[in-house]
């Protein structure tokens, strides 16, 4: 991360409105910084708060939702002096992480602080243009972090190889930067992978990672877990994935045995899982979403450091089957359930009784005795495919 504003490349202008509000700051109105993902918002606030001196306070919205926690955590920050600095910078970051009727009113408790807070409010967004932040946009100046070009992602892409003294192709550099379609975390996350073994990038594996795609699949994933024992590399493996928590634990508990062989690194690494579990669980009990960050920490650098060291066979990881399996058990059960709905319906009883103490005697009948089955299908109005499923 950049340490002070003049690191801060490609937003010249927007870093000078940056610092002019936070200089001039009149009480009652927020900054609202927005642009796509790793365009250097959050970094930026904190590289002017270490150029002037200040405090910052940092909240997360997508851990602190609701009202309560908002007004507990900011509105504290707000009312209290800083006690190192000249002053203090308030930075709530992600705010897309909360809706206003899900979470409680949590948008509307940032927008009642707005209006009283004597430092400025410095709020971080994706797309804030959305109806829930209708009020919020209100109380706050917009300032959009436009996608970076790839030739100032090749410069800091270029400083952090002479800075972690890794040897690098300028072409290789210039392939990642422009793949990574001006998201700068990306970028660097990607030349991570690239030189974490050896300290050296070159043409030849840039080009045979292929295209990137900016929504990762589950199989590169897994790749960073399972073939890597560096744990920053682990910890980014899940960051632009598209899938579902509970899909990336299905995944992992399918592929883990095939690339652990050593016992002891698979009893390790289903340890991890199960903590992960653990924690999700707290989840949907509690609702308390700050424990995701365990979850994710499990599943990616607690999976990674469970072995001793990579193994170097190459694996072909496959999606889960329990999906499937349960989806196809599904369907055996509804047709069973809908034979007993109108079992049910016939004799004014339960379908869950009708399972238990009439289903089970129909079967024999209908595989032993033609004329009887006849009467019962004509009687229940049963279709074909029930009573083929009773005759099987």
């Amino acid at each position: 991360m950049p340490k002070k504003l003049s690191d801060v490349e490609g937003h010249g202008k927007v870093i000078d409105e940056l610092k002019k509000f936070v200089t001039n700051f009149k009480k009652g109105k927020a900054l609202l910084l927005y642009g796509t993902s790793g365009g250097g918002k959050t970094s930026s606030v904190y590289a002017l708060a270490h150029d002037l001196g200040f405090e910052l306070m940092e909240i997360n919205a997508s851990d602190t939702r609701n009202a309560a926690s908002i007004d507990s955590l900011l509105g504290t920050a707000t009312k209290q002096a800083s006690l190192f600095a000249k002053s203090k910078i308030i930075l709530v970051d992600e705010i897309d992480g909360i809706a206003g009727t899900k979470d409680r009113g949590g948008v509307q408790a940032v927008v009642k602080l707005i209006a009283t807070s004597p430092y400025p409010i410095i709020i971080i967004a994706n797309d804030p243009f959305g109806q829930k932040f209708s009020g919020l946009r209100k109380k706050a100046v917009l300032l959009e972090f436009q996608t970076r070009h790839h030739e100032v992602i090749f410069k800091i892409l270029k400083n952090i190889c002479k800075q972690e003294k890794i040897k690098y192709d300028e072409d290789a550099l210039g392939m990642i930067a422009r793949r990574c379609g001006g998201d700068v975390r990306a970028a660097i996350n990607d030349l991570q992978g690239f030189a974490a073994d050896d300290k050296k990038v070159t043409r030849k594996e840039v080009e045979e990672y292929g295209e990137r795609d900016r929504t990762e699949n589950i199989v590169q994933a897994l790749i960073k877990v399972f073939k890597t024992t560096d744990v920053d590399v682990a910890l980014s493996a899940f960051d632009n994935v598209n899938e579902d928590l509970d899909k990336i634990f299905l995944w992992i508990d399918q592929n883990m045995p095939k690339e652990y062989t050593k016992p002891a690194d698979l009893a390790r690494g289903f340890d991890a899982l199960s903590r992960a579990d653990v924690f999700k669980g707290r989840i949907m009990r509690w609702q308390y979403y700050r424990f995701y960050v365990y979850c994710y920490n499990l599943l990616s650098a607690g999976v990674a450091l469970a072995k001793d060291e990579k193994y170097k066979t190459l694996i072909d990881y496959k999606q889960s089957t329990r999906i499937l399996k349960l989806w196809l058990a599904k369907q055996r059960n509804a047709k069973k359930k809908a034979i007993a709905e109108k079992i049910a319906d016939k004799t004014h009883t339960s379908s869950k009784r009708a399972l238990q103490d009439t289903l089970p005697y129909l079967k024999p009948v209908f595989q032993k005795n033609k004329a009887e089955a006849e009467k019962i299908t004509h009687y229940l109005d049963l279709d074909n495919e029930q009573v083929e499923w009773l005759k099987k």
